[in-house]
Protein backbone atom coordinates (compact mmCIF):
# COMPACT_ATOMS: atom_id res chain seq x y z
CA UNK A 1 0.00 0.00 0.00
CA UNK A 2 1.36 3.35 -1.32
CA UNK A 3 1.62 5.68 2.06
CA UNK A 4 0.52 9.20 0.65
CA UNK A 5 3.32 11.69 1.82
CA UNK A 6 2.95 15.49 1.33
CA UNK A 7 6.32 17.26 1.12
CA UNK A 8 7.05 21.02 1.98
CA UNK A 9 10.40 22.56 0.99
CA UNK A 10 12.13 25.56 1.38
CA UNK A 11 14.10 28.16 3.13
CA UNK A 12 14.49 29.10 6.44
CA UNK A 13 11.74 31.23 7.47
CA UNK A 14 9.70 31.05 5.37
CA UNK A 15 7.09 29.26 7.26
CA UNK A 16 7.66 25.87 6.79
CA UNK A 17 7.14 24.43 10.21
CA UNK A 18 3.57 26.33 10.78
CA UNK A 19 1.66 25.49 7.65
CA UNK A 20 3.08 21.82 7.85
CA UNK A 21 1.85 21.51 11.08
CA UNK A 22 -1.71 22.51 10.79
CA UNK A 23 -1.66 20.72 7.50
CA UNK A 24 -1.01 17.24 9.77
CA UNK A 25 -3.50 18.04 12.33
CA UNK A 26 -6.01 18.90 9.75
CA UNK A 27 -5.53 15.87 8.05
CA UNK A 28 -4.69 13.76 11.04
CA UNK A 29 -1.31 12.75 9.50
CA UNK A 30 2.38 12.24 10.93
CA UNK A 31 4.40 15.20 11.30
CA UNK A 32 8.56 15.23 9.98
CA UNK A 33 10.29 18.43 10.93
CA UNK A 34 12.99 17.63 9.20
CA UNK A 35 15.00 20.68 10.06
CA UNK A 36 14.18 19.87 13.95
CA UNK A 37 16.58 16.25 13.30
CA UNK A 38 19.56 18.60 11.96
CA UNK A 39 19.01 20.71 14.76
CA UNK A 40 18.28 18.40 17.19
CA UNK A 41 22.01 16.45 15.81
CA UNK A 42 23.69 19.94 16.41
CA UNK A 43 22.47 20.23 20.06
CA UNK A 44 23.50 16.85 21.05
CA UNK A 45 27.03 17.43 19.60
CA UNK A 46 27.62 20.65 20.80
CA UNK A 47 26.41 19.50 23.95
CA UNK A 48 28.78 17.56 24.32
CA UNK A 49 31.59 19.34 23.07
CA UNK A 50 32.26 18.02 19.52
CA UNK A 51 33.99 20.00 17.22
CA UNK A 52 31.51 20.09 14.00
CA UNK A 53 34.73 19.44 11.74
CA UNK A 54 34.67 16.57 13.53
CA UNK A 55 32.12 14.16 11.14
CA UNK A 56 32.69 11.19 12.51
CA UNK A 57 31.63 11.46 16.26
CA UNK A 58 29.01 13.87 14.67
CA UNK A 59 27.65 10.64 12.71
CA UNK A 60 28.51 8.33 15.38
CA UNK A 61 26.00 10.75 17.51
CA UNK A 62 23.47 11.03 14.48
CA UNK A 63 23.40 6.94 15.17
CA UNK A 64 22.66 6.77 18.44
CA UNK A 65 20.28 9.78 19.06
CA UNK A 66 16.34 8.79 19.55
CA UNK A 67 14.29 11.94 18.64
CA UNK A 68 10.33 11.77 19.48
CA UNK A 69 7.51 14.65 17.61
CA UNK A 70 4.90 15.73 19.02
CA UNK A 71 2.90 18.91 16.96
CA UNK A 72 -1.02 18.70 18.30
CA UNK A 73 -0.33 21.95 19.68
CA UNK A 74 3.22 23.33 19.73
CA UNK A 75 5.74 21.43 18.29
CA UNK A 76 7.71 19.27 20.92
CA UNK A 77 10.78 17.48 20.21
CA UNK A 78 12.69 14.85 23.05
CA UNK A 79 16.05 14.33 22.21
CA UNK A 80 16.89 10.67 23.94
CA UNK A 81 13.89 11.25 26.46
CA UNK A 82 14.53 15.11 27.22
CA UNK A 83 12.68 17.80 26.01
CA UNK A 84 15.21 19.93 23.97
CA UNK A 85 12.19 22.26 22.26
CA UNK A 86 13.36 25.90 23.89
CA UNK A 87 16.98 25.07 22.23
CA UNK A 88 15.58 24.64 19.01
CA UNK A 89 14.82 27.88 17.49
CA UNK A 90 18.63 29.67 18.63
CA UNK A 91 20.69 31.16 15.90
CA UNK A 92 23.67 28.97 17.21
CA UNK A 93 21.72 25.94 16.92
CA UNK A 94 20.18 26.71 13.25
CA UNK A 95 23.96 27.70 11.76
CA UNK A 96 25.35 24.58 13.64
CA UNK A 97 22.80 23.05 11.73
CA UNK A 98 23.23 24.01 8.78
CA UNK A 99 27.21 22.99 8.59
CA UNK A 100 26.52 19.59 9.36
CA UNK A 101 24.27 19.32 7.31
CA UNK A 102 26.27 19.23 4.26
CA UNK A 103 28.59 16.22 5.12
CA UNK A 104 26.84 13.89 2.81
CA UNK A 105 28.13 11.41 5.66
CA UNK A 106 25.77 12.95 8.41
CA UNK A 107 22.65 13.24 5.60
CA UNK A 108 23.32 9.25 4.76
CA UNK A 109 22.75 8.18 8.60
CA UNK A 110 19.71 10.08 8.93
CA UNK A 111 18.15 9.66 5.86
CA UNK A 112 16.56 6.83 6.93
CA UNK A 113 15.82 8.00 10.13
CA UNK A 114 13.15 10.50 8.25
CA UNK A 115 12.09 7.76 5.56
CA UNK A 116 11.17 5.64 9.05
CA UNK A 117 8.41 8.55 9.44
CA UNK A 118 6.47 7.02 6.54
CA UNK A 119 3.62 5.89 8.12
CA UNK A 120 -0.32 5.75 7.87
CA UNK A 121 -2.63 7.11 7.44
CA UNK A 122 0.26 9.44 5.63
CA UNK A 123 2.75 12.02 6.41
CA UNK A 124 3.74 15.75 6.58
CA UNK A 125 7.62 16.25 6.04
CA UNK A 126 8.87 19.44 6.01
CA UNK A 127 12.14 20.40 5.11
CA UNK A 128 14.79 21.55 2.39
CA UNK A 129 15.15 18.44 0.60
CA UNK A 130 12.11 16.32 1.15
CA UNK A 131 10.24 15.94 -2.59
CA UNK A 132 13.86 15.89 -4.07
CA UNK A 133 15.79 13.70 -1.84
CA UNK A 134 14.26 11.81 1.16
CA UNK A 135 10.45 11.01 -0.68
CA UNK A 136 11.18 11.34 -3.95
CA UNK A 137 7.94 10.07 -5.16
CA UNK A 138 5.68 11.93 -2.68
CA UNK A 139 2.45 12.18 -4.47
CA UNK A 140 2.53 15.92 -3.34
CA UNK A 141 4.90 18.11 -3.26
CA UNK A 142 5.08 21.67 -2.14
CA UNK A 143 7.61 24.59 -2.12
CA UNK A 144 7.36 27.41 0.21
CA UNK A 145 9.34 30.21 0.02
CA UNK A 146 9.50 34.22 0.75
CA UNK A 147 11.97 37.32 0.43
CA UNK A 148 15.12 36.97 2.47
CA UNK A 149 14.02 40.59 4.32
CA UNK A 150 9.79 39.27 4.89
CA UNK A 151 11.51 35.97 6.13
CA UNK A 152 13.67 38.08 8.35
CA UNK A 153 11.58 40.44 9.79
CA UNK A 154 9.65 37.43 10.68
CA UNK A 155 12.39 35.62 12.71
CA UNK A 156 12.93 39.20 13.90
CA UNK A 157 9.50 39.69 15.18
CA UNK A 158 9.51 36.32 16.93
CA UNK A 159 12.46 36.37 18.62
CA UNK A 160 11.64 40.10 20.08
CA UNK A 161 8.17 38.77 21.21
CA UNK A 162 10.27 36.29 23.16
CA UNK A 163 12.22 38.58 25.03
CA UNK A 164 14.93 37.77 22.85
CA UNK A 165 17.19 40.86 21.70
CA UNK A 166 17.76 40.51 18.01
CA UNK A 167 19.07 42.54 15.27
CA UNK A 168 17.16 42.80 11.76
CA UNK A 169 20.21 43.64 9.37
CA UNK A 170 21.73 40.34 11.30
CA UNK A 171 19.20 38.58 10.96
CA UNK A 172 19.11 38.97 6.91
CA UNK A 173 22.46 38.33 6.78
CA UNK A 174 22.37 35.14 8.50
CA UNK A 175 19.46 34.01 6.25
CA UNK A 176 20.77 34.95 3.16
CA UNK A 177 24.45 33.31 3.89
CA UNK A 178 22.79 30.27 4.90
CA UNK A 179 20.34 30.39 1.78
CA UNK A 180 23.51 30.24 -0.36
CA UNK A 181 25.29 27.76 1.89
CA UNK A 182 22.27 25.45 1.31
CA UNK A 183 21.47 26.35 -2.39
CA UNK A 184 25.28 25.70 -3.27
CA UNK A 185 26.08 22.25 -1.31
CA UNK A 186 27.08 19.51 -2.97
CA UNK A 187 24.74 16.53 -1.24
CA UNK A 188 21.10 17.67 -1.48
CA UNK A 189 21.11 21.63 -2.48
CA UNK A 190 18.07 23.15 -1.72
CA UNK A 191 15.55 23.32 -5.04
CA UNK A 192 12.27 23.56 -6.15
CA UNK A 193 11.62 19.72 -6.71
CA UNK A 194 10.07 18.49 -9.90
CA UNK A 195 6.47 18.91 -10.25
CA UNK A 196 6.22 20.93 -6.67
CA UNK A 197 3.30 23.43 -6.12
CA UNK A 198 5.13 26.88 -5.47
CA UNK A 199 4.06 28.87 -3.16
CA UNK A 200 5.82 32.67 -2.56
CA UNK A 201 4.19 33.65 1.02
CA UNK A 202 5.51 37.09 1.31
CA UNK A 203 2.33 38.52 0.59
CA UNK A 204 0.17 36.11 2.06
CA UNK A 205 -1.51 34.81 5.59
CA UNK A 206 -0.88 31.78 7.01
CA UNK A 207 -4.35 30.83 6.26
CA UNK A 208 -4.15 31.40 2.95
CA UNK A 209 -1.07 29.32 2.31
CA UNK A 210 -2.36 26.54 4.64
CA UNK A 211 -5.99 26.16 2.41
CA UNK A 212 -3.37 26.29 -1.14
CA UNK A 213 -1.84 22.79 0.36
CA UNK A 214 -4.93 21.15 1.71
CA UNK A 215 -6.40 22.09 -1.93
CA UNK A 216 -4.03 20.65 -3.39
CA UNK A 217 -4.41 17.14 -1.43
CA UNK A 218 -8.19 17.75 -1.65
Amino acid sequence: MQIPVITIDGPSGAGKGTVSRAVANILHWHYLDSGSIYRSLAIAALDAGIPLENRAEVCRIAEEMQLEFDCSAELQVKLNGINITPKLAGETTGNAASIIAAFPEVRQVLLQKQKDFQQLPGLVADGRDMGSVVFPDAEFKVYLTAGSRERALRRYKQLIEKGIDANLDQITREIEERDLRDSARATAPLTVPAGALYIDSSSLSIQEVIDRVINLVR
